[in-house]
C-alpha cells in the first residue's frame, strides 16, 4: 500500500446506510451512520457510567480504595468548577459537566492507541475500515454540542421568560432603536457557541489523528521517537480539549441564566 493509500484507508469510516441497511465506506450522505465512531462512543459512554455507578454503590467512608479516591477526586474537581463558574441554581449542570469531561476525555484518549491496533484486530472479522477516535469525527462533536445549544436556549427562557429573552435580543447592546442589528448580533452570538464547541474539538483531534497516521508511515525503526514525543504532547491536548469543552458548556449555561 502506498503512503497516500495508507492515509486514505485510515481516514475512511465503517458506515451504515440506513436507507438500504448496507455497509459502506467514504459515504457523505445524510442517511449514513459512522458505525465505528458511534459504536466506540457508545461503548465508552456506557463503560464510564457503569464504572462511576459501580464506585458509587460500593462507596465506603473511612479508608476508601484507590478507585474510589480517583473517582471522588474527579467529581470534586468538576463540582468545584461548577460552583465557582455557574451563577444559577440547577441540579443538572454539575452531572452534565462531569459527563462531558469524562466522556470526551475517554473518546480523545483513543487517539493514543496505535493507529493499526484496532483495525488489524477487526480485519480478522472482515472489517477493513475502522477509525478509532470518535472525536475526530464531526458527527460526534456536533452531536455533543447541539444538545448543549438546546440547553442554552432552555436555560435562557427558564431564567428570563419570553419577555426577558425578547427584550435581550432586541435591545442589547445598542438600545431599542437599533433592534434589527441587536437581533442579528444575538443570533450570530448564539449560533457561534455550538459551532465553536464542535469545530474546536474536532479540529484538534483530527489533526492529532492525522499526525499519528503520518508517523505510522515512517520506517518502524525511527517512528518511535516522533511517535513518543507526539504522544507525550498529545496527552496534554486530549485532557485540555475535554476540559475546554466542559468549561465552555458551564460558562455558556451560566451566561444563559444571567441578565445582561
Amino acid at each position: 500500500m502506498s503512503s497516500a493509500a495508507y492515509v486514505t484507508h485510515h481516514l475512511n469510516h465503517l458506515q451504515l446506510n440506513v436507507l438500504n441497511w448496507s455497509i459502506t465506506t467514504n459515504n457523505t450522505g445524510f442517511w449514513t451512520i459512522d458505525l465505528d465512531t458511534f459504536g466506540l462512543a457508545l461503548i465508552l459512554g456506557i463503560g464510564f457510567l457503569w464504572l462511576f455507578r459501580y464506585v458509587a454503590v460500593r462507596a465506603i467512608s473511612g479508608t476508601p480504595g484507590k478507585l474510589q479516591n480517583f473517582v471522588e477526586m474527579i467529581v470534586e474537581f468538576v463540582d468545584k468548577l461548577v460552583t465557582e463558574t455557574f451563577h444559577g441554581d440547577s441540579k443538572l449542570v454539575a452531572p452534565l459537566a462531569l459527563t462531558i469531561f469524562v466522556w470526551v476525555f475517554l473518546m480523545n484518549f483513543m487517539d493514543l492507541i496505535p493507529v493499526d491496533f484496532l483495525p488489524s484486530i477487526l480485519s480478522h472479522f472482515g472489517i477493513h475500515n475502522f477509525r478509532s477516535v470518535p472525536t475526530a469525527d464531526p458527527n460526534i462533536t456536533f452531536g455533543l454540542s447541539i444538545p448543549v445549544f438546546a440547553l442554552i436556549i432552555y436555560f435562557n427562557f427558564k431564567a428570563k421568560g419570553v419577555v426577558g429573552v425578547g427584550k435581550e435580543m432586541f435591545t442589547k447592546p445598542f438600545g431599542p432603536w437599533l433592534f434589527p442589528i441587536n437581533f442579528v448580533f444575538k443570533i450570530i452570538e448564539e449560533f457561534v457557541k455550538p459551532l465553536s464547541l464542535a469545530l474546536r474539538l474536532f479540529g484538534n483531534l483530527f489533526a492529532g489523528e492525522l499526525i499519528f497516521i503520518l508517523i505510522a508511515i515512517m520506517p518502524f525503526w525511527i517512528q518511535w521517537v516522533p511517535g513518543g514525543i507526539w504522544s507525550i504532547f498529545h496527552i496534554l491536548i486530549i485532557v485540555l480539549q475535554a476540559f475546554i469543552f466542559m468549561m465552555l458548556t458551564i460558562v455558556y449555561l451560566s451566561m444563559a441564566v444571567e441578565a445582561h
